[in-house]
């Protein structure tokens, strides 16, 4: 059945113009095309930087988190609570005011000790700054080094300059070393990211990473198999073009840099906008959705590979609202720039804290110490001790 499926799946008439098909991409005269079989190469090389990226994190990014002045995030920890943490983990992280009456019966504990509990155990979840700097700092590397690497290979080849040469002679265009390396690179990372992704720092838009990563994912291994691999190339290329300038610019944030992190920013939305909602519709979705049709008959595998493309801009274009966003409020304002997706600590030894900790404290001259919720009485002075 699984055979008859596979059959079916990868039937010509999907995946190829009329009259064309796998025979065309069978190795001959010293020609090489690329082929499904090449990408198990990428799952070894997945697995290798997640070993990379733990050691770049220990010898590089934490030292040099250091030197910037990035430093561990100190937090106050909720005392264990059997009840208050099966509720936490069970239930919600975020109790009405009902839920904290109820709890309140439950442990005695007053209502500002359990609000308080449930704040610093929220707290202990979020990613430190070390952590988030790491992560930033190893994205950084990688698209910076995969975008000049993806711009060597790409530099003398005719259809960098002219998208219309990317269709020229397809299918039958010959794999050559450095896209073969590009391509196999780039999934190889992002199959690392979609590993990772539970130990990673969740953001708000979760979701929309882990369908940023399947669709990069399907785009690559598709565009590889059906030899859409020049298109794929320039994809790549303008992907990685602006990434890592947010992934600088988070550095700078996570060490306090404030002024380097709100310019590298505003670099980063300019050539976000550039590239992805200017050069990517306009440009290279155009010469995949409207130039082929001039060349051959719409196929399957034609509406499948735009289909992804489209997936990717929507994506873009969520993206581009919330950079928009934090530079206007930046450039109005003069406001900080900090990223929107990420979850912020919530107040622990504030002023808050400090009002609520000043009132325990009236409590306590008033009444007595309060423990659990509940007057402990001193026995030294006005109150008779009860065996």
């Amino acid at each position: 059945m699984l055979s008859e499926l596979s059959e079916w799946f990868w039937q010509e008439r999907l995946w190829f113009p009329k009259g064309l098909g796998w025979a065309d991409l069978e190795d001959r005269d010293g020609r090489v095309y690329a082929k499904g079989r090449d990408l198990w190469v990428a799952l070894p090389i997945a697995v290798s930087f997640l070993i990379i990226r733990q050691i770049f994190e220990r010898t590089v990014a934490t030292p040099l988190a250091s030197l910037l002045g990035v430093k561990e995030t100190l937090r106050l920890k909720a005392p264990h609570n059997p009840t208050l943490e099966s509720y936490y983990c069970n239930i919600s992280k975020t109790p009405t005011q009902t839920s904290v009456l109820s709890l309140c019966k439950q442990t005695g504990h007053s209502e500002r000790q359990v609000q308080r509990w449930f704040r610093r155990r929220r707290n202990q979840d979020r990613p430190s700054l070390l952590k988030k700097f790491k992560e930033a700092s190893w994205r950084f590397t990688f698209y910076l080094l995969a975008f000049i690497a993806g711009l060597a290979s790409l530099i003398d080849k005719p259809w960098l300059y002219d998208l219309k040469e990317m269709w020229e002679g397809f299918p039958v265009l010959t794999i050559l070393p450095s896209q073969y390396w590009y391509y196999m690179i780039e999934l190889g990372f992002y199959g690392s990211l979609l590993f990772s992704v539970a130990s990673d720092v969740k953001r708000k838009d979760f979701k929309e990473q882990i369908v940023h990563h399947v669709a990069t994912i399907l785009l690559i291994s598709f565009s590889w198999c059906v030899n859409y691999i020049r298109a794929g190339t320039l994809i790549m290329l303008v992907h990685d073009s602006a990434d890592y300038f947010l992934e600088s610019a988070k550095m700078f944030n996570y060490a306090g840099w404030r002024n380097a992190c709100n310019y590298i920013f505003i670099v980063f939305a300019a050539v976000f906008i550039i590239t992805r909602l200017v050069i990517f519709p306009f440009r290279i979705i155009y010469c995949t959705w409207i130039y082929p049709v001039t060349v051959y008959e719409p196929f399957f595998g034609y509406y499948f590979f735009n289909g992804l493309l489209m997936v990717l801009q929507c994506l873009h274009i969520f993206w581009a609202c919330l950079i928009v966003r934090i530079a206007v409020r930046f450039l109005t304002n003069n406001e900080k720039v900090d990223d929107e997706r990420s979850d912020k600590d919530e107040t622990d030894s504030s002023e808050e804290e400090e009002g609520e900790d000043e009132a325990e404290k009236k409590d306590m001259k008033k009444n007595g110490p309060v423990q659990n919720g509940h007057t402990v009485h001193n026995n030294n002075h006005n109150h008779s001790k009860t065996e």
